[in-house]
């Protein structure tokens, strides 16, 4: 399958002489259109850094990175800016919700700043993702899961083709996280979403169609045994 995000060769450095960490260290990965790709690994490893460069927050060192048609590394900041509004879906670990804003306009935030051709609808989303009679409530109102969901849902309503999870279990209990990584999949695979999470969560890797470990800056096929 063609891949949707293609990262060949990338290479992160942070600071300078002596003090230079390797942050990446000569990535390659490829995730096609309907894929949920698990990145594993201890902190520090670089599997933030990973998510920075995919969604294009940070221009990598060397190395190329490319969405579809659109090579990353080459783009000017404006337009970089537009890619990440109109093509990269970003789900975060504290789910990032706006405390004013009910469950429904959190959804339709990002239809606010651009237009899209063809949006999800915003209240058919939040049914999708189990959250339609909680569509008035705001976040303090929620539980730990319900704002993941929202944050999902507010996440896909561009249409992205590419979604960046970011530790979207580490608050929830073993269920609540069994539900959100299942939602994550389904997303992925009806709607053909190419979709990188990282996690330090192993209970929910078997619903991963592939699971990657990234240690010292470098990326590896996860061994069996330790999955």
């Amino acid at each position: 399958m063609t891949a949707v995000l293609s990262l060949t060769d990338v290479t992160l450095l942070h600071g300078d002489g002596e003090e230079t960490v390797t942050a990446l260290d000569h990535v390659d990965l490829d995730v096609a259109a309907g894929e949920l790709v698990a990145i594993v690994g201890p902190s520090g490893a670089g599997k933030s850094s990973l998510l920075a460069v995919c969604g294009a927050l940070t221009r990598p060192t060397s190395g190329t990175v490319r969405l579809g048609d659109a090579d990353l590394t080459a783009l000017p900041p404006r337009r970089l800016t537009a890619i990440r509004r109109q093509r990269i879906g970003f789900v975060f670990q504290s789910g990032n919700l706006i405390p004013a804003l009910t469950s429904l306009d959190q959804v339709r935030l990002p239809l606010t700043f651009d237009r899209y051709a063809d949006p999800r609808d915003p209240r058919q989303l939040l049914a999708e993702v189990g959250m339609a009679n909680k569509a008035d409530r705001r976040p303090h109102q929620l539980s730990g899961g319900e704002r993941q969901r929202v944050g999902i849902a507010r996440a896909l309503v561009t249409r992205p083709q590419l979604l960046l999870v970011d530790e979207p279990t580490a608050a929830l209990d073993r269920q609540r996280s069994q539900d959100v990584v299942a939602l994550l999949a389904r997303e992925a695979h009806d709607h053909g979403v190419a979709t990188v999470m990282v996690t330090h969560d192993h209970e929910v890797l078997h619903q991963c169609d592939r699971v990657l470990t990234m240690v010292d800056g470098r990326l590896s096929a996860a061994e069996k045994s330790s999955v």
